[in-house]
């Protein structure tokens, strides 16, 4: 049942059954004309999930009572500009589907307004959106921290403390920059070791396999660094064919026989999981290993409810990045209400995947941890208070680091 005259009412209800799918054309089709009559051009959604768990889903689109954010001053034609990003934000819109067979889903979503607000062009600073709070605007800033970020990309040449600065300004106190190469490692290192809170890894990257010699001894160097935290990034990846998964599993080999030797050593590290489309291949190879499970953390989770019990029935921790907000994504969203709240972590992995509705914003960064934050906390129904201080507690215990508050 539909009900829709966006010049003559505020709202838009759809009910549905969980065998019948909304089209999302058709939502978007009403959300862009909602907009077009809304003064402020903002559109908020609702999502209600039945307490009971019923399949039946409500979702309520309804123009912000909040007056629209003013827009960076940019020298692009201003006219042009907002209905693009009008359009990207309704592009990137699409309700969240709870199918009744997930029965974890008990608890309605106390707070589900996803806030449009447009944000186009390179990465600058932006004190203004940091301080109102990206995502949901009635929620208080907290800190916490982006798990996994790459501060030594190209893409922040010169930039890191500005990253940082408005990172925190969004409540985002640190960050760990994670290695991808045995050279890179070094690079982390020295960021990490120059700013307070910000850590780093050691690892080699699947998709960097070939970047031969890998020199074991420059992670080894930086693993012994209070500042690094884990090894890693390192794994499978099967979504490519180059380098050949043939040599993508000798160096992840190689490199786990290298984490058990350092552990002999004292060298004892958490490892940073890099899977994709790769959980039938990779879990076996760590079950191989005397590395403990629960030190192992499947970052930027991007597979199906099928993937997520397989790692959960491994006994490892799973992070959540901007993918969960997308709108071609509803399997990692139904994956992500079968994860116990003290497995999950969250990341940006930046400067990639930024999340909605800031999609297509190049480079990421840090700051937009929050914005996943909030969504996974709504999807979930969990209270942002207590999601938080337990997405917190999680982070400290794995990796050590104490003062995340």
């Amino acid at each position: 049942m539909v009900r829709s005259s966006p010049a003559a009412l505020s709202t838009l209800s759809v009910s549905t059954t969980s065998r019948t799918t909304i089209a999302p054309r058709a939502i978007r089709r009403r959300i862009s004309e909602a907009m077009r009559t809304s003064p402020s051009g903002v559109v908020s959604s609702t999502l209600f999930i039945h307490p009971a768990c019923s399949p039946i889903m409500r979702t309520t689109y309804h123009r912000s009572s909040t007056p629209a954010p003013a827009a960076a001053p940019n020298t692009h034609n201003a006219a042009t500009d907002a209905n693009a990003m009008q359009r990207a934000a309704c592009s990137n819109f699409d309700p969240v589907r709870t199918k009744g067979s997930l029965s974890t889903v008990q608890k309605e979503s106390s707070r589900a307004a996803f806030h449009f607000r447009p944000c186009v062009g390179p990465y600058r600073p932006s004190p203004s959106d940091a301080a109102a709070g990206p995502g949901f605007p009635d929620y208080p800033p907290r800190l916490m921290l982006d798990t996994h970020c790459h501060l030594t990309f190209p893409d922040y040449e010169g930039a890191v403390d500005r990253v940082l600065a408005d990172a925190a300004a969004a409540g985002v106190t640190g960050a760990i920059t994670i290695s991808t190469t045995t050279q890179d490692c070094i690079e982390a290192l020295a960021i990490a070791a120059s700013h307070e809170n910000v850590w780093c890894s050691a690892g080699v990257h699947p998709l960097y396999a070939d970047r031969t010699p890998h020199k074991w001894g420059n992670l080894k160097h930086v693993a012994r660094h209070e500042k690094c935290v884990a090894w890693g990034e390192l794994g499978l990846d099967n979504h490519y064919t180059n380098p050949p998964r043939e040599l993508q599993r000798s160096v992840l080999e190689e490199q786990l026989a290298f984490i058990e030797s350092c552990a002999r050593e004292g060298i004892d590290l958490p490892v940073i999981l890099h899977c994709r489309e790769a959980f039938k291949d990779l879990i076996p190879v760590l079950e191989a290993t005397t590395l403990d499970p629960a030190r192992f953390v499947f970052h930027c989770f991007t597979g199906a409810p099928d993937d997520m019990r397989m790692l959960l029935d491994f006994g490892a921790h799973v992070s959540f990045t901007g993918v969960v907000t997308y709108p071609n994504a509803p399997e990692v969203r139904e994956a992500a209400l079968l994860a116990p709240l003290d497995r999950i972590m969250l990341e940006t992995d930046a400067p990639f995947l930024t999340p909605a509705p800031h999609r297509g914003v190049r480079p990421n960064a840090p700051k937009y941890a929050r914005v996943t934050a909030e969504f996974l906390a709504n999807l979930r129904g969990e209270r942002w208070d207590d999601f938080h201080a337990q997405i917190n507690e999680n982070t400290s215990r794995f990796f050590g680091i104490q003062n995340v508050r």
